[in-house]
């Protein structure tokens, strides 16, 4: 599943028993500010955040029978899924 927003998008996979995301830049090559998290209903959330040129994450959570809460950024640009996967 992909969640784009202006300066990227954030990209989820989802097996049986883990999900998984990454921010991913839409114009990679300077160093900007990125972050991803991911959380499963229930549990905390799991974050990459820093300074980087292609993308943050992977970031991977268990989630047998979970829904997930993403939330990435770019630069200025930014998604929140809000509950999904459920």
């Amino acid at each position: 599943m992909t969640l784009p927003f202006d300066t990227g998008e954030v990209r989820l996979y989802k097996s049986r028993t883990q999900a998984c995301a990454m921010a991913v830049a839409r114009d990679p090559g300077e160093r900007r500010p990125m972050a991803v998290s991911i959380q499963p209903r229930g549990g905390a959330p799991v974050r990459d955040i820093g300074r980087f040129t292609r993308y943050a994450g992977p970031v991977t959570v268990g989630a047998i029978s979970r829904c997930v809460y993403v939330k990435g950024s770019v630069g200025a640009g930014s998604v929140d899924s809000g509950w999904i996967l459920c």
